[in-house]
């Protein structure tokens, strides 16, 4: 099919927006900043919206890319992105949160888990803090398998099983995500050190592995229910998530 050139003022507009990611498999491209007005606890909070697409063609020629969009179908494919506040490129202290997706809990509320509250409060700690940025991890649904297996597992959790029984009864790993995308992201945006807030020590490692300066970690604790008492109980006592009280990590 042949492709249809792009009005050089729409080209111009775009180009200006669009940073190249060269990858071991490919390049990512990042499209950003946008201005994003936020609703954070009933206050209006204006963050930094950037997304980013995973491509097999490198190329700078940005008109190839943005002309191969409409007939990919990208609506049927996730995309991650980041929220950044605050001058996050030279700051001298910037707190970050890698966000694993979850449909049920950050879209309608579930009290299964504790992720809706860690999105919201992580957003609130990087505001209060003054600088810093959240990443809003796409492919990570359910510790990365998928939302469609996520409904199975949950249904194996309401005949006994735990989170990682779940997850391994249809033949997952525990914990199948990987951070690479998104530390080539966060290595684009910025150089200097950051704060990490997770009670995961595997992804505080997966930062200190890639060579990034990381100065220290933020618990993200709290929304304890009767609901997710066990599901919490589990990420500390199987998948070595660490209390309020551990520090972190390896040196």
């Amino acid at each position: 099919m042949e492709e249809t050139k792009l009005d050089l003022k729409v080209l111009s507009i775009l180009e200006d927006k669009i940073q190249l990611i060269k990858t071991e498999k490919g390049a990512i491209y990042l499209v950003g900043p946008i201005k994003l007005p936020v609703n954070l606890y009933g206050e209006t909070v204006e963050f930094k919206w950037y997304c980013w697409l995973n491509c097999d063609e490198v190329t700078e020629n940005f008109e190839r890319i943005i002309n191969k969009l409409s007939s990919i179908n990208l609506a049927e494919f996730q995309q991650s992105s980041v929220l950044v506040y605050g001058d996050f490129q030279y700051g001298d202290d910037a707190i970050i949160r890698m966000h694993s997706i979850c449909h049920t809990g950050d879209i309608f509320g579930s009290k299964r888990c504790d992720c809706g509250f860690q999105l919201k409060q992580s957003m609130k700690m990087i505001v209060e803090h003054g600088t810093g940025a959240l990443f809003y991890l796409a492919n990570h649904e359910g510790r990365g398998i998928g939302l469609f297996s996520k409904a199975m597992a949950y249904i194996f959790q309401e005949n006994g099983y735990d989170t990682v029984d779940a997850n391994q009864a249809l033949g997952f790993v525990d914990d199948s995500r990987n951070y690479r995308d998104a530390i080539q992201v966060l290595k684009a945006l910025r150089s200097k050190p950051v704060t990490l807030i997770t009670n995961n020590p595997k992804k505080f490692d997966a930062l200190k592995n890639s060579g990034l300066p990381v100065s220290g970690r933020e618990a993200l604790w709290g929304d304890v229910s009767e609901y997710n008492e066990k599901y919490l109980e589990t990420k500390i006592n199987r998948s070595g998530h660490m209390r309020d009280e551990d520090t972190c990590c390896n040196d």
